[in-house]
């Protein structure tokens, strides 16, 4: 079995089964061809193709999706050079995410955590997710154990640590600083055991960094995340509106841009951005916009198209709602009784 990838595919979707999963294609002219010989190797092979299409099945990603593979074929160079008695690099693969929400960072590091484990890097290949609360206690030494039990729950797998930069906002005597000491002693205790992912805005990690020299040369791959663009979105709606088997006419499909167009003008308000997130809760508010619409029509006998079918009403009493709620989430106010439809998954 080959294991094949070709830079100019990354973002073609696969039109039928039988076409070539994205390891499986040309890196360029000419090709890097990997051969096994074992059943062993060629079931390794599937599960790294798995992941791949599934990274490819991505929208956009396009600089992250080479990263993948570069960091794919070095591990898996260096241990053919180990067993040739040759000189191999340490696989250090620590790494800072930079980006704004919903952009796929959690995505990008689930699909890591799984391809390290098929590179035999992680044991196990499991994701924690954790933020500032799961890790800063509220009394002396109680963060170092609260940090220490993530760390145990990582082990094998993936720690990913959202908004890191979090951890330093407090001062010099917030105990956010000994989580950081507690995780960076923990990366040298139980070296090659887990992987520690930092995550954040791009400004907010760079003054992170900043504030503790050491820190930034412990993590080799810094990886940032782009906002979405407007094709990128769209096309991320539509591939969410397949999965859940629904069709926007013209007009819906208006609607949606108007939408998405108002979002990316809003790039710099954390609760108004063009990114997936977004996305998704426009869609999953106009599904619901479409059965009050169905239902407010009075007839209870609905054809396949009916219950298919997407509208430009369906996308606008959506979008009103976001906005509403978005609205009322930048004054930090909420009506008694209000449903705030925010996905922040």
């Amino acid at each position: 079995m080959e294991l094949k990838f070709d830079m100019q595919q990354l973002n073609r979707q696969q039109q039928r089964q039988n076409v070539l999963t994205y390891a499986e294609r040309k890196v360029a002219s000419p090709s890097i061809s990997l051969s096994d010989k074992s059943k062993k190797n060629e079931s390794a092979n599937d599960g790294v193709n798995k992941i791949f299409a599934e990274l490819n099945g991505l929208v956009g990603l396009t600089e992250i999706k080479k990263l993948f593979y570069e960091v794919y074929a070095f591990g898996k160079i260096q241990k053919q050079r180990k067993k040739e008695q040759l000189c191999a690099e340490p696989t250090v693969l620590h790494s800072i995410f930079t980006g704004n929400p919903g952009t796929g960072k959690t995505t990008v590091a689930r699909l890591m955590a799984r391809l390290y484990k098929e590179m035999e890097v992680l044991s196990k290949g499991q994701l924690i997710e954790v933020e500032r609360a799961d890790l800063v206690g509220e009394f002396v030494g109680h963060t170092a154990q609260k940090t220490k039990e993530q760390v145990k729950k990582a082990l094998g797998g993936l720690l990913f640590v959202d908004e890191a930069y979090s951890l330093v906002r407090g001062g010099e005597k917030d105990f956010g600083r000994e989580a950081i000491d507690t995780l960076v002693k923990a990366m040298e205790d139980h070296k090659n055991e887990f992987v520690l992912v930092l995550a954040g805005y791009n400004q907010e990690m760079a003054d992170f960094l900043a504030s503790n020299p050491g820190l930034q040369s412990r993590f080799p791959l810094q990886i940032d995340f782009a906002d979405y663009t407007l094709k990128e979105l769209r096309d991320i709606a539509a591939l969410m509106y397949q999965k859940h088997q629904y069709t926007p006419t013209e007009s819906g499909w208006r609607e949606i841009e108007k939408f998405l167009l108002q979002s990316l003008a809003g790039a710099g308000d954390t609760l108004q951005m063009g990114n997936a997130r977004a996305v998704r809760n426009l869609v999953e508010g106009s599904l619901r916009s479409q059965a009050v619409r169905l239902l407010a029509e009075g007839n209870f006998s609905w054809d396949r198209r009916q219950l298919q079918t997407i509208v430009g009403e369906d996308i606008m009493a959506a979008a009103a709602r976001l906005n509403k709620n978005r609205d009322k989430m930048k004054q930090g106010k909420k009506e008694a009784g209000e449903i705030i439809y925010m996905n922040n998954r």
